[in-house]
């Protein structure tokens, strides 16, 4: 079967702007151009389109959607599993915060008491979603699938006492790091501070630190571009300064 741009549209529930722009950034051609100039998309292209909806849904950007959907290697069945997988998740995430709701109303109207871990379960599930939805694949691919896990199984047994602590912690390294690329001496006393505040936070989330890895997490938050404006929102250069810091601090200087 075969489908003009309107009728597609209507069948993906998206727009026809939605679909040109596709097209337009070649994540989605149609099969054919007819003879009045129309685009006519078939069942390959409407197989694509839900694919792309899918990971949308999912919060892949697009230049990594084409990059997944236009690789050769890709295969339809396999993505397909892979989305039910981590919509199962999702929907895990989701009982569980709808949950902890349910409980926070019954405790607040008397009916139970409720455990400060218990408060914090459903929260600290999203963190990890989160986390794992912007930069699963990265540290999976730097630290591996383990390291990755029992990262994440500390921050889910973290005490209510643990997450203040690296709250304050956090806020710490950013009052220091600021302070201390304004002097513009990584190797300077409060910059090496900052570093040391840095290490004291991963071990937050890290099951075993080591110089190495923190030395690599360092150059990932200039290499990765989601990292580097995160701490160059405020001052550009943040993200290099903070990992110079950090190469000296652990004796991994280039």
């Amino acid at each position: 079967m075969e489908y003009t741009i309107q009728k597609l549209a209507s069948l993906a529930g998206v727009s026809t702007r939605t679909l040109r722009y596709y097209d337009e950034i070649g994540i989605l051609k149609p099969a054919r151009i007819n003879s009045s100039g129309y685009r006519i998309y078939g069942q390959e292209e409407v197989n694509r389109l839900q694919q792309i909806l899918f990971y949308r849904e999912l919060g892949v950007g697009l230049d990594s959607i084409k990059e997944i959907v236009t690789a050769p290697t890709f295969d339809g069945a396999r993505a397909l599993r892979e989305h039910r997988e981590k919509l199962l998740e999702k929907r895990e995430q989701l009982d569980l915060l709808i949950t902890n709701v349910d409980k926070t109303i019954a405790l607040t109207e008397g009916r139970i008491t409720m455990s400060n871990k218990e408060k914090f379960e459903g929260f600290k599930k999203k963190m990890v979603e989160d986390n794992e939805k912007k930069y699963g694949k990265e540290i999976r691919d730097k630290y591996g699938k383990e390291s990755v896990e029992a990262s994440n199984a500390k921050v889910m047994n973290m005490t209510e006492e643990q997450y203040q602590e690296v709250t304050a912690l956090a806020e710490q390294i950013h009052t220091t790091l600021a302070e201390a690329f304004k002097k513009g001496d990584p190797a300077g006393e409060l910059a090496q501070k900052a570093a040391d505040l840095h290490k004291q936070w991963l071990t937050y989330y890290w099951k075993d630190y080591s110089k190495e890895a923190h030395a690599g997490l360092a150059q990932m938050y200039v290499d990765d571009e989601r990292f580097t404006a995160y701490y160059d929102k405020e001052q550009p250069g943040t993200a290099v300064f903070l990992r110079d810091s950090i190469h000296i601090y652990t004796g991994q200087k280039n």
